[in-house]
């Protein structure tokens, strides 16, 4: 069964949502959450918060990456903008270039150097490489 949106941001925000059904659709869709719910730049700090949180209680500390997160984030706002979606359905399925993870839409913005640097994992790094 799926999720709603509330249920989904609920267990995310208490971090009783299983590891395992965590995945990069479920990030994706958190951050939609935060960005249509709290509007930029507020999702640029209550998002990665809550998943600093998440990931300390999973025991996944190391695995929070900056870059990645706020580009996401702002990758999810340009597009909400640009072509607002009353929903996640409506969203997810009009950016499904956003859900590919190994090729990422971020390939195209960032060297592989930059994002594997402790530097971006760390600090917000802007793209070095072509657009989006």
């Amino acid at each position: 069964m799926t999720m709603t949106d509330d249920q989904l941001l609920a267990q995310f925000r208490a971090a009783s949502l299983p590891t395992g059904a965590f995945h990069h659709e479920q990030h994706l869709r958190v951050a939609w959450l935060f960005v249509t719910r709290h509007g930029m730049p507020a999702a640029l700090s209550t998002f990665p918060e809550a998943l600093r949180h998440f990931a300390t209680v999973k025991g996944a500390t190391t695995l929070y990456h900056a870059t990645i997160t706020w580009a996401f984030l702002l990758l999810i706002h340009e597009r909400q903008v640009r072509d607002a979606a009353p929903d996640w359905a409506t969203f997810s399925a009009g950016n499904a270039d956003l859900f590919a993870w190994k090729p990422s839409i971020l390939d195209r913005l960032y060297r592989p150097e930059t994002l594997a640097s402790a530097f971006a994992k760390h600090t917000f790094v802007m793209p070095d490489r072509g657009s989006a």
